[in-house]
């Protein structure tokens, strides 16, 4: 085994390590009732629309998830998470630039 392969070995090992690693973080965390810390920035913003039932501007969205949820949300990412999904078609809409909202028959 030459150096490369030995070092590509290796980053795949201490991927599936860390995989487990987090699997098990995961569910010591979720026994019996689940953070709002657990939550990904999506699901934050999800529940914030959900809460708020209409469109929402991405800084309004990151003030809210620090109030709500104690949750520091980098408005780069945020918007670049948002737009992909929106792209795809999935959970969200854009209605105006960097404002955005959950489609009307998931708001129920």
């Amino acid at each position: 085994m030459d150096k490369k392969e030995f070092c590509e070995f290796y980053e795949q090992l201490l991927k599936a390590q860390l995989a487990v690693v987090r699997q098990f973080a995961g569910k010591v965390e979720n026994r019996g009732r689940r953070t709002q810390k657990g939550k990904s920035q999506l699901g934050i913003t999800e529940n914030i629309l959900k809460e708020a039932g209409q469109p929402l501007h991405v800084s309004e969205i990151i003030k809210r998830a620090k109030e709500h949820y104690d949750a520091s949300i980098d408005r780069e990412s945020l918007v670049s998470a948002l737009t992909k999904k929106v792209k795809k078609g999935d959970r969200f809409i854009r209605v105006a630039p960097n404002t955005f909202a959950l489609p009307a028959d998931s708001e129920k």
